[in-house]
């Protein structure tokens, strides 16, 4: 595996952010300062590092087969409403501690790794927000989810743990697929069925699902809409992430265009997450 690197002013995060959109292997660090960035793509190949320094210059150099064994920083924890604690943490001390400091939340460990979804991102933790408030309204109802892009798998932790029946998480990338197992048992949690599928060829299950998350960029967003409809359970719930301001309203026409509409849109930054369903259902709520 390949690293393509370049450092450049923090003003253009947000732009450096829109040239990659779509592109799960973005990582962004902010120097020391916070007046610079370090703008970083790992590639599967040289070739595709190669591709990207024709085009934006920068640096490529090769990653040590050990490189997913080095310690990481820690995300800073999170909490969502008076429910949970995201936190990095995964030292059975440090977390007992954590447990004793927040007796009255329920602590999720995520250590950072190369998957995305650690609950530090504006896209994750508003998603979990929302996840809680939907949980608290499906109360002593049986709700299934789907996690489209589980990543890290927290979005289908967090609704086994608020109650949720049947849960079903994916994503295309087979290391995010193992870093989601991991973190169910990390985590204590079962009944999530993981898969690795690319969602545009993902056929759900024809009576779909109570509540349907997915975190996933615009641009694969957009091409997924139609899939993700069908997967949308008569008087379901959908909370979609990963969208950057700038293209919300392509995402949303699309959406509509499929059948499905949002009621909540909230603005993080430079990110936008929503609450929807099918149009249909909202209709009659109205």
């Amino acid at each position: 595996m390949f690293v393509w690197s370049k450092l450049s002013a923090a003003k253009w995060m947000d732009a450096w952010e829109e040239r990659f959109a779509g592109n799960p292997n973005l990582a962004i660090e902010i120097i020391k300062g916070g007046k610079s960035v370090r703008v970083q793509v790992y590639c599967n190949t040289r070739r595709e590092a190669d591709v990207i320094i024709e085009q934006w210059g920068g640096s490529v150099r090769p990653l040590a087969s050990d490189w997913h064994k080095k310690e990481v920083p820690l995300p800073r924890p999170i909490k969502v409403r008076d429910v949970f604690l995201v936190t990095g943490e995964s030292k059975p001390k440090e977390l007992a501690k954590i447990r004793k400091e927040h007796p009255g939340r329920d602590i999720i460990s995520i250590p950072p790794e190369m998957a995305f979804g650690t609950g530090d991102h504006a896209t994750t933790s508003t998603c979990l927000r929302l996840l809680v408030d939907i949980a608290r309204e499906r109360k002593g109802t049986d709700w299934t989810v789907a996690d489209l892009g589980t990543g890290t798998g927290l979005l289908a932790i967090a609704a086994r743990k608020l109650g949720s029946g049947e849960a079903y998480a994916c994503d295309f990338d087979p290391f995010a697929v193992k870093v989601a197992i991991e973190n169910l048992g990390r985590n204590g949690v079962d009944g999530v069925e993981v898969k690795e599928q690319n969602i545009l060829k993902w056929k759900p299950r024809k009576k779909g699902y109570d509540v349907v998350l997915a975190n996933i960029f615009s641009t694969v967003l957009i091409q997924a809409w139609p899939v993700i409809a069908k997967s949308v359970a008569p008087g379901g719930d959908l909370i979609v992430s990963g969208i950057l301001a700038t293209q919300a309203w392509d995402v949303f026409t699309a959406a509509a265009a499929n059948g499905l509409g949002f009621t909540q849109v909230i603005r993080k930054g430079k990110w936008v997450t929503a609450r929807g369903g099918r149009m249909v259902d909202l209709v009659e709520k109205v």
